[in-house]
Parts: C-alpha cells; sequence; structure tokens
C-alpha cells in the first residue's frame, strides 16, 4: 500500500462515517417527536453531510482519477464503503437514536482535536471547521443522554437498553490496522488505540451522571473500516440514498 493509497483509505474513512450517520439522522426528518428536536436532527445531519463533502472532495483529489464526492457518495457499492459499523446502525427509538450520536460525538470530538495538528495542512483545516460543528453536536448530544438517563424510569430503561445494543460496536473506533500505521508515521492521523483514554473519561463523566451503567465487555463488532462485513443494513440505506443517481446517471438539474 503506497502512502497515497493510504491517504484515500482514510479520508473515505472520515467522510463515509459522517456521510452515513448523516443520512441516518436526516431520516428523523418530519418525524421526531417534537418540533425542536426535528430541526436540530436535520441541522445535525446538514453539518456531517457538509464535513462528507470535505472529507470525500479531499479523497477524490488524492486519489486523482477523476472522481469528486457525489461520486464517491453515489456510485460506490456497500463493500466500497469503509464506515464505522456503529454509524449505519438503525435509527430505533429516538433514545437509540441519541445514545448512537453521542458515543460517536464524543469519538469524532476527540479525533477532529488531534487532527488539527495534522501534518497535512488539508486535513488540519478540514479538521478545524468540523471540530466546532462536532463539538456542538456532542455538547447536545450528552445534555440530552443525561436528561433521558436521569430522567423518568422509562426514559432511563430506555436509554440503558440502547447503550447496551450500541457497545458491541464502539470498540471498532479503536482498531488499529496498516492505514493507521502509515497515517501515524506520516503525522496525518493519530493511533486511534490512542484515542480510547480520553475517550473513556469522557462517557464515563457523562454516562455516570446519567446514572447509566457501561457494560463490562470489551467485545467489539468490527469489519466496516476496511468494508471486509458491513451490516446488511448499509445495503438498505444506500438503496435509498444512491436511488436518483443509480436510475439516472450523470443527471443535470
Amino acid at each position: 500500500m503506497t502512502r497515497d493509497e493510504a491517504f484515500f483509505e482514510f479520508l473515505c474513512r472520515m467522510g463515509d462515517n459522517t456521510l452515513v450517520l448523516g443520512h441516518r439522522v436526516s431520516e428523523w426528518c418530519g418525524h421526531a417527536p417534537v418540533l425542536e428536536e426535528d430541526i436540530a436532527l436535520a441541522n445535525t445531519a446538514l453539518d456531517l453531510i457538509g464535513q462528507t463533502q470535505l472529507w470525500l472532495g479531499l479523497a477524490g483529489e488524492v486519489e486523482g482519477e477523476g472522481r469528486d464526492a457525489d461520486r464517491l457518495a453515489f456510485h460506490r457499492d456497500a463493500w466500497d464503503f469503509r464506515n464505522l459499523l456503529l454509524v449505519e446502525m438503525p435509527n430505533g427509538d429516538f433514545g437509540r437514536t441519541l445514545m448512537r450520536q453521542f458515543l460517536f460525538d464524543a469519538w469524532h470530538t476527540i479525533l477532529l482535536g488531534r487532527l488539527i495538528g495534522s501534518s497535512d495542512r488539508r486535513v488540519a483545516e478540514i479538521a478545524e471547521k468540523a471540530s466546532k460543528e462536532a463539538a456542538y453536536h456532542l455538547e447536545r448530544s450528552a445534555d440530552t443522554v443525561v436528561a433521558l438517563g436521569d430522567g423518568t424510569e422509562e426514559s432511563h430503561a430506555r436509554m440503558q437498553a440502547a447503550l447496551d445494543y450500541l457497545w458491541p460496536y464502539v470498540g471498532e473506533m479503536f482498531e488499529a490496522d496498516a492505514v493507521d500505521q502509515a497515517m501515524a508515521e506520516e503525522g496525518i492521523a493519530p493511533d486511534p488505540t490512542g484515542l480510547r483514554a480520553d475517550y473513556d473519561a469522557l462517557i464515563g463523566r457523562v454516562l455516570a451522571e446519567a446514572t447509566l451503567t457501561i457494560p463490562d465487555s470489551r467485545f467489539a463488532h468490527k469489519g466496516g473500516r476496511d468494508g471486509r462485513m458491513h451490516s446488511e443494513h448499509l445495503g438498505h440505506l444506500l438503496t435509498q440514498m444512491q436511488w436518483l443517481q443509480r436510475a439516472y446517471p450523470d443527471a443535470r438539474w
């Protein structure tokens, strides 16, 4: 694997995470429990998809084969995606959606904070812009997790069930492979294993305030970051997300 091949994979991982989660969150538009949440989730989705355009746009430049962000988003099949399994999990109820967002936001803010110091100026600039949005996302999702976790008996039970369901997907965030090693050696991105301590401390504080119990398990589903083993949910998501481009290739408005 060359340096640029590893760089392309890294950028796809960043862009695919925000693209898939952005689409997932957008599914709440018009369906959220209250109007304020409907608008807030729609704005979160727009932020994530805006970040996707930057990451995948840079990926296309690095690849050098004429593919832009739109082509990478809409013309790849499921096995070509490099997102975390966590972000492709179905929304479930509102509690599960917010727990998924919080678990992602905590990791995302830590990673983006490290990427601001990237040796690649373009990565650093994207990270600096995205980190401002991610910080707001984390503040909001953490506050909501606390409010629901330490709320009524039913809201607490739902949030604990959401945490129990999603926890096995957290470990994949901290897996390292040849791509990560190459990025760390170049100073472009940190080794994912080095983010775990900060992550555990951050989510530990929030979940304790939410009176939620972190599952006592280090088991981790994996395979999304290298495309080896996506869940069946990603294929269904892409069927909806890519329908227009697949039905009318290269269409222009």
